[in-house]
């Protein structure tokens, strides 16, 4: 694997002032989050740091990457919002260019846009970082999942997190008249089923 200083040299050249702010603001929260639930520390940084490599690419290139390289993996209607071609593409980017080989991390930067159903902790935490970070975020709005983290025992406070964050982005694609991914449903479901009743009204 290239060196941390590698990756975040590559990161600062190719992706734009605010995305690379808004990776470094990733990794610190993942490592938090990872602090909190007794997960690999340095692993949650490193996903969290590169989570974003591929998001300032063009979307054409992007296609031609998953559509001529990738090839397989991935399912049809994830190509149809072009916010998540960068997770397809980013996945197989850290392999290539910074020889990451680990599986934790290749699934938490693959699904950290669209996520999917029996997600593991880690990749709930990268995809969770990826909202709450302070760079980029609302602080109103993650002062309110932090809430629900640090008020809630176990995992169960991440699911709502979750949950929630789930429930703002269909919200926000609806409202954009932006195409929702089924998997986006399926994971909604999954985690309304699990900890809805728990989970507070606006």
């Amino acid at each position: 694997m290239k060196t941390t200083d590698y990756i975040i040299n590559w990161l600062e050249k190719n992706l734009s002032a605010k995305r690379y702010s808004h990776s470094l603001g990733c990794a610190n929260t993942a490592l938090k989050l990872a602090k909190l639930y007794n997960l690999d520390e340095n692993k949650a940084y490193l996903a969290g740091l590169v989570h974003d490599c591929a998001k300032n690419t063009e979307d054409y290139k992007l296609l031609e990457i998953i559509h001529n390289e990738i090839k397989t993996g991935f399912d049809e209607s994830e190509l149809k919002n072009p916010k998540t071609l960068h997770a397809i593409a980013g996945a197989y980017l850290i392999q290539k260019e910074f020889e990451i080989d680990d599986n934790e991390i290749i699934l938490g930067v693959r699904n950290h846009t669209i996520g999917r159903v029996n997600m593991s902790l880690f990749e709930k935490v990268i995809f969770l970082a990826d909202k709450i970070e302070p760079n980029s975020r609302d602080e109103k709005y993650t002062k309110k999942l932090w809430k629900m983290i640090e008020q809630n025992k176990g995992t169960i406070g991440l699911d709502l997190a979750l949950l929630r964050c789930f429930c703002e982005t269909i919200k926000s694609l609806v409202k954009r008249k932006l195409y929702i991914c089924p998997a986006t449903i399926d994971v909604y479901n999954e985690l309304l089923l699990s900890v809805g009743e728990l989970l507070e009204d606006d």
